[in-house]
């Protein structure tokens, strides 16, 4: 396991020095905009998912009782690029409107509230999986939680740190997790991303422009 959590920083360490890595204070400025704008990214590309938050956010506030309360057809106006537009339209006049209803308007209780109870409660909120329960933990409130996305995924399995036969999402976190100590978990989950969109593509990865080739046992494969 040792060898493992050094190969482990080893790789971190390289990726800290291949790419940017963006100040986590300024990814989460309030935690009901990162929901909607995580809800509207779900199956879409980030360029899109930027652009229907921007055209959303133009038409409106972004608060639970304005999405609440808003007209269908003027937010799916707004995310009509991101597609899915009707289904997410619901999904976000649905989720403003329990929070609204039930959290008296805020998601505080992700900063006090045990961090297993706060991800319960973000979990029966509708739209809201793991993942983008745990990008609000982390991102937004500092919690010891690593999100694992499809590049997260990717990435650390061809890795080899996490094993090719472990594909469910709790799997693979738990498992990263061990890996890392919790002040890394937001570079791991930034720079794994980075590095999934760059080089280690679901297709035709670009293994031998890869700055942790030397470290991968997929490399070339």
């Amino acid at each position: 396991m040792e060898s493992e959590v050094n190969r482990a920083k080893t790789i971190l360490s390289i990726l800290r020095g291949s790419f940017q890595l963006p100040d986590i204070s300024e990814v989460c400025v309030d935690p009901f905009k990162t929901l909607i704008r995580t809800i509207i990214s779900q199956s879409t590309a980030e360029v899109n998912t930027r652009r229907a938050f921007e055209r959303l956010s133009s038409k409106m506030p972004i608060t639970p009782k304005s999405l609440a309360e808003a007209e269908n057809r003027d937010i799916e106006e707004a995310l009509r690029v991101a597609g899915l537009y009707k289904n997410k339209t619901l999904v976000i006049k649905s989720v403003a409107r329990i929070i609204l209803e039930d959290f008296g308007g805020r998601l505080d209780f992700i900063y006090s509230t045990p961090l297993n109870e706060a991800r319960e409660k973000l979990l029966s909120l509708p739209g809201v999986g793991p993942k983008t329960a745990d990008i609000l933990l982390l991102f937004c409130a500092g919690r010891p939680v690593l999100p694992v996305d499809t590049h997260v995924n990717r990435v650390s399995r061809r890795l080899g740190l996490v094993p090719m036969d472990v594909k469910d999402y709790e799997g693979v976190r738990s498992r990263l997790e061990e890996l890392y100590e919790p002040r890394d978990y937001f570079a791991v989950h930034m720079l794994f991303i980075a590095l999934g969109r760059r080089f280690c593509r679901a297709r035709k990865p670009v293994c031998q422009k890869c700055p942790v080739n030397a470290l991968c046992p997929s490399a070339g494969i």
